[in-house]
């Protein structure tokens, strides 16, 4: 009779005739300091995981707030093959200057028809493609296109040429996201949360197939409040007048999630997240 630790094993060795994805996702890149982090880590990370693909939210990227050219170029020349955005999308003008040109990048699908760029791509490296979808929510945010019928649209039009998708949700509050991660269970292959910068501990995989995280976290500063300098944002709170946030430069950390898909089904064989810190430099 087969012990209990003979079937783990068994359970954790690769099953033969699949053919997988590895997807590694990287939260909300804040600032200078988040840069730092994202450039010390990604060594490591490739040689721990070897991801076929490399997906970095990139909306904070440029002192907080938005994101440039240069630092896209940056981030594409350190092995990132693409970028989803958020609500600070326009925060830096530069944008307006190169988007609707760099097929790589994403902004939520669901802002206004006409917006500048694209919702969603086909992502192309190392053999394998992977669709990326970058969504926002409405709930504490300002008032845009319903992202449960923009997802609809986009992921049906998509699962017709592509089996594996990668959904970016980048919302505030926590039931729409988890409504989002089962609205789109057993459709996309990945539904990760973005935004707050604090990781969740809720890394799983749906009954359809959709691995799923509440929220991936951030890279950028674990001594700030998310990742801006504290004395500003505690002002803000203590008297409720105008404070100027700047990224802060202290110590960082690292949150991001590696999923393995299967190629053929498109559904998720596998969700890890992954937390490491400058000063400890470790993966949970």
């Amino acid at each position: 009779m087969r012990s209990e630790a003979y079937i783990q094993v068994l359970q954790k060795l690769p099953v033969r005739g699949v053919i997988d994805i590895n997807v590694l996702f990287i939260g909300d890149i804040v600032g200078s300091t988040g840069r730092k982090a994202l450039k010390a880590s990604l060594p490591e990370l490739k040689s721990k995981y070897s991801p076929h693909i490399i997906i970095a939210n990139g909306e904070n990227a440029a002192s907080g707030r938005g994101i440039t050219s240069a630092i896209a170029n940056e981030f594409f020349n350190w092995g990132i093959h693409g970028i989803t955005m958020g609500n600070h999308t326009w925060d830096n003008k530069d944008i307006f200057e190169f988007i609707d040109d760099e097929p790589r990048m994403v902004r939520p699908a669901n802002f206004p028809p006409g917006t500048p760029g694209q919702g969603y791509t086909v992502i192309k490296a190392n053999g394998k493609q992977l669709a990326i979808v970058n969504l926002q929510g409405r709930t504490f945010l300002p008032a845009i296109d319903c992202p449960f019928r923009a997802a609809d649209d986009i992921v049906d039009e998509l699962r017709q040429k592509v089996k594996c998708i990668l959904v970016d949700f980048h919302a505030e509050a926590t039931s729409e996201k988890i409504a989002m991660g089962w609205h789109m269970d057993g459709r996309a292959s990945m539904v990760v949360g973005t935004h707050t910068h604090v990781q969740s501990n809720d890394d799983t995989i749906l009954p359809g197939g959709t691995a799923y995280i509440t929220d991936t976290g951030m890279v950028g500063s674990k001594e700030g409040i998310l990742g801006m300098q504290r004395e500003a944002v505690l002002y803000k709170f203590k008297t409720q007048l105008p404070a100027r946030f700047q990224v802060d430069e202290g110590k960082w950390q690292f949150h991001a999630v590696f999923a393995e898909l299967d190629e053929t089904s498109g559904k998720a064989r596998r969700i890890e997240k992954i937390r490491m810190y400058e000063d400890e430099w470790r993966m949970d």
